[in-house]
């Protein structure tokens, strides 16, 4: 039986991990980055083992210090969650003679599945349908779309959809630059891009006594930048028989490679119903709740239970209802899908399961996936659902950096998702409507001023109804609020429409055209929060400091968030010319690669980034100045 359990992975999915052995009597122990010491996961375990340095590869890469923490903490079985080392067979061999229990796959079914190039010939003998391979070295514009994917790891990272051939060459640079980042190893491999198509996976749970069950399936189409965003099950609008192909296939591969523990095939659905094996993960995956709330099991405490020998029962239970998930990122959607960084004040969304690796007060930091929470529902139906996800998330008051929170509400009620009409490219065609500002912001700023009067007052020993007569004036961002409070109400320009009911330092409520509205107010610093029934609004109070954009040059390139420089475009610098649109300079935040543009066409005039340099939001990279066509002799 097993006693100790040490979780190889950090935030939410180790304290997800963490919640089953609670209930299962088992302690717990976490390791630890430098920036993640204070966060939630190490906070809950029983005990904890710091892992010096701050990136994955001084940290949750190393599978030796991973081991040892182990052994120094007492544990006795390793899970190693998500990501990270949990799909490295040498990882979980070293774990295995160490003399500790591994809580997944045997070493030699990861070994096989590990390399999605030799996962692939291994499906296509076990008679698994397959995409055609495509060597990038003999590529034509026949082959194209291409998709470049890491061989050895998932989650987006090292993937790139390629249309011109002229980009292919940079594009596998860029791919394996990043899949040697974040799993260790830089190989990549490309094949067809199906436009249109689904994500449809299976998840599998397999014993060792030969029961494997396939716990049907989950679509997980809408992916930004080839990670998946909201996910559900079962998959939505797939006929019976090509559930049940699906099924039989993904139990084949796993009885190809006898197989043990919980494990997801994911196959690609083109628009004609043909589907074809992407890839096996053999780990616990991201989006698993949603069919641990229609098949009503715990898959980790199953995950256990197999890593101790037990049997399952062989048949699995029966599905009932369905099930949404929505992953809420710290990233701008509308800003390239940046990610955020900064304090996060408040994290609460009601009425879900909301499993989380950030508490109130915790910093998100630049070298770690932008993942906040997951948020998940299950309903009888996929319309009710999916409706009281939408709702949760925007009553949801999430205070701090940007979020996609928006952006999940808005997907969740788009029709092509409402009726169950998703593919991979999604967001390709919807992102800039599902972007568009939210309306209501110069109200929201008036609650803001409202309720700051309020709060000045109470400090006085006054009520609201006691402010001064005099007009108060206010800025929020864009919006300056000019207004005056008596005892005959509230008077404020460009708002004759509003008429106050209460203010209170944290919540006004006043009528507008005949309705009367709650805003709740909240803030930290000269950042304000204002929460209201229909969505929510970040607004910033007498900014203290000036945008860095107004500081610097036209045609300066600055650091849109804090992270490394991984890479300068090849012979770049001062004097070189460039176009409008060419990459120069790439940053790696929260794991992901961001190219930085030349904003137009001109002459790089100043290069200050270089490979290795850790930079700060808004620092000056590189400058390009518009250079004007050398001008024609004239005779004299």
């Amino acid at each position: 039986m097993i006693q100790s359990v040490l979780v190889a992975n950090r935030g939410e999915i180790a304290c997800r991990v963490f919640r089953t052995c609670r209930d299962l009597g088992i302690s717990t122990v976490a390791v630890y980055s430098d920036p993640d010491a204070s966060l939630p996961h190490v906070r809950e375990a029983d005990a904890a083992v710091r892992l010096p340095g701050a990136t994955p590869a001084e940290t949750y890469l190393r599978g030796d210090l991973v081991v040892k923490a182990a052994l120094a903490a007492g544990a006795d079985a390793v899970h190693p969650g998500y990501g990270f080392l949990s799909e490295s067979a040498g990882f979980a061999q070293a774990v295995v003679d160490a003399g500790l229990t591994w809580i997944g796959p045997p070493p030699a079914a990861i070994e096989a599945m590990a390399s999605k190039t030799r996962a692939k010939q291994l499906m296509a003998a076990a008679g698994v349908p397959l995409l055609a391979p495509v060597d990038p070295a003999k590529a034509t514009g026949a082959d194209l779309p291409l998709l470049l994917k890491a061989a050895a790891g998932g989650g987006g990272r090292g993937m790139r959809v390629v249309r011109e051939l002229g980009d292919l060459e940079g594009e596998l640079e860029a791919a394996s630059a990043e899949a040697r980042s974040a799993f260790g190893d830089g190989e990549v491999f490309a094949e067809p891009y199906v436009e249109r198509g689904r994500h449809v996976e299976v998840q599998i749970m397999a014993d060792a006594h030969g029961t494997v069950w396939a716990l049907g399936t989950r679509d997980c189409s809408l992916q930004r930048r080839h990670q998946k965003v909201i996910e559900e099950a079962p998959a939505p609008g797939l006929p019976e028989a090509l559930r049940t192909k699906l099924r039989t296939a993904a139990v084949a591969a796993a009885r190809a490679v006898s197989y043990r523990g919980a494990g997801t095939v994911e196959f690609l659905v083109d628009p004609c119903g043909r589907a074809y094996f992407l890839e096996m993960n053999t780990r616990l995956q991201v989006e698993h709740p949603v069919t641990e709330a229609v098949f009503g099991v715990d898959l980790v405490a199953l995950q256990l239970q197999v890593a101790e020998g037990a049997a399952l029962p062989t048949e699995p239970p029966e599905p009932n209802g369905h099930a949404v998930e929505a992953r809420l990122y710290a990233e701008d959607p509308a800003g390239g899908w940046t990610p955020q960084t900064g304090v996060l004040h408040r994290l609460e969304v009601p009425g879900v399961r909301l499993d989380r690796g950030y508490g109130d007060g915790d910093a998100i930091g630049v070298h770690y996936d932008a993942m906040l929470a997951k948020a998940v529902v299950h309903a009888p139906t996929r319309a009710a659902a999916v409706r009281t996800l939408a709702r949760a998330l925007e009553l949801a008051r999430i205070h701090g950096p940007k979020t996609n929170r928006d952006l999940l509400v808005r997907s969740l009620r788009h029709p092509d998702f409402t009726t169950g009409r998703v593919d991979t490219g999604f967001y390709d065609r919807h992102l800039a409507a599902l972007t568009e500002p939210r309306a209501g912001e110069a109200h929201a700023a008036l609650a803001a001023a409202l309720a700051d009067a309020a709060g000045r007052a109470s400090r006085f020993g006054g009520g609201w109804r006691n402010l001064p007569s005099q007009p108060q004036t206010k800025r929020y961002g864009d919006h300056e609020i000019r207004y005056r409070l008596t005892r005959h109400g509230l008077t404020a320009e460009g708002f004759p429409d509003v008429r106050l009911e209460t203010a209170q330092p944290g919540r006004v409520r006043f009528e507008v055209d005949g309705v009367s509205r709650d805003f709740l107010v909240a803030r930290y610093g000269d950042r304000v929060y204002v929460d209201t029934a229909t969505g929510s609004h970040a607004l910033t109070a007498h900014p203290r400091f000036t945008d860095p954009s107004e500081l610097v040059a036209p045609g300066s390139l600055l650091a849109p968030m804090p992270g490394v420089v991984v890479r300068v475009a090849d012979g770049l610098a001062e004097g070189a010319r460039v176009v409008a649109g060419q990459p120069l300079i790439w940053l790696e935040a929260m794991k992901m690669t961001h190219p930085i543009t030349a904003p137009a066409a001109g002459t790089l005039t100043a290069l200050h980034a270089a490979p290795g340099r850790q930079v700060e939001v808004g620092a000056l990279l590189a400058v390009v100045q518009d250079a004007p066509e050398a001008q024609e002799d004239q005779p004299s």
